[in-house]
């Protein structure tokens, strides 16, 4: 059985305990919300979405399906906020490791999503993962439109 994105998420942070991450269980949830019947969560993992490893409070749940990439995080007393990146809307990658930290750029048509306060250990599985995932879903994306013309 898949696991599901709280567990995957979870076991990201025992991974990497460097990682400031907060309230997993809570993100997880939004992301669960708005997964679609047809799509699976392929990888998880916590981070903080800013541009400064001084800000902590704004821990975020990224997750890969068989369909796009969700970040989520729910606010403290109420409503969330959900970025969704399909492949088509997918630019690059960047990693930076900084002295404690590290940190991931995705560059999308519209915006950088920065992924900071991540443990440094993490940074390799996480560019493989999010790279040959996007290498993939493009390919696919492309292969599918030239098929619509």
């Amino acid at each position: 059985m898949a696991k599901t994105c709280y567990e995957q998420a979870l076991e990201f942070k025992r991974k990497y305990p460097l990682t400031i991450a907060f309230r997993l269980k809570k993100h997880c949830e939004i992301i669960e919300k708005h997964l679609n019947p047809d799509e699976e969560v392929l990888y998880a993992f916590a981070a903080q979405k800013n541009h400064s490893a001084f800000e902590i409070f704004y821990t975020n749940v990224v997750v890969l399906t068989n369909k796009r990439i969700l970040i989520a995080t729910k606010r403290v007393l109420w409503g969330y906020f959900l970025v969704t990146i399909t492949p088509d809307m997918f630019n690059d990658l960047t990693i930076r490791k900084g002295l404690i930290f590290g940190s991931v750029l995705i560059d999308t048509v519209k915006e950088r999503v920065v992924l900071s306060n991540l443990d440094p250990n993490a940074l390799p599985e996480i560019e493989t993962i999010i790279s040959e995932y996007m290498m993939e879903e493009k390919r696919r994306y492309l292969e599918d439109r030239n098929s619509n013309n």
